[in-house]
């Protein structure tokens, strides 16, 4: 009930002050505008494709390895167990980026693709190792370049995160310290004395 009523205040508010002023109320600000250091809905999209035009490139590489073989030659189960993750991971980055990218403001979302990018950094390195002692050597030099390249992408991602959850919360404060005020004006009374 308290959240309904914080939601309804600002209604409120806004048909209290228009009954008490005959002046238009001010005019939104425009959605296209986006504060200075949030990526526009364009651009955050287009990193987006590319988060997941990245994950479908190492995902044929992923498929490659044959982590089976290790385990023959006396490697520990878990590189097969990570490298089966990282597919699974890889495949779902891929799918959550492209499912974002026309509407790239979902906070929750976002922070999903983040952690799914490291935690897919952290099994790639035990995969690298694998593929150090057991497997072909070039395919680990391979993972290690399409994991520095997806570092950029998740860097970015990570600074339009931050800067996301900032404005939003900038955002909420605002609407709260309106609410505020427009409740003191509500509860107000009429006369100027207090209630008793």
């Amino acid at each position: 009930m308290h959240n309904v009523l914080r939601l309804l205040t600002p209604i409120v508010c806004a048909a209290a002050l228009a009954a008490q002023t005959s002046a238009p109320p001010p005019e939104p600000a425009a959605q296209s505008s986006k504060p200075a250091g949030l990526e526009t809905d364009w651009d955050t999209g287009a990193m987006l494709k590319q988060i997941a035009a990245q994950a479908n490139h190492l995902a044929p590489a992923l498929d490659k390895i044959d982590a089976r073989s290790w385990i023959d030659q006396g490697a520990s189960e878990t590189y097969a167990e990570q490298l089966e993750a990282a597919k699974a991971q890889t495949r779902a980055l891929a799918e959550g980026a492209n499912a974002l990218v026309k509407n790239p403001e979902q906070l929750s979302s976002l922070l999903d693709i983040f952690f799914r990018m490291q935690g897919i950094d952290a099994m790639l390195q035990s995969v690298e190792e694998g593929i150090r002692k057991y497997g072909f050597k070039p395919d680990a030099q391979a993972l290690v370049q399409m994991q520095t390249e997806a570092g950029a992408a998740r860097e970015r991602l990570q600074r339009y995160i931050v800067n996301l959850a900032a404005e939003r919360e900038r955002e909420f404060q605002a609407m709260d310290r309106e609410a505020q005020r427009c409740r003191a004006l509500v509860t107000a009374p009429k006369t100027g004395k207090k209630k008793d």
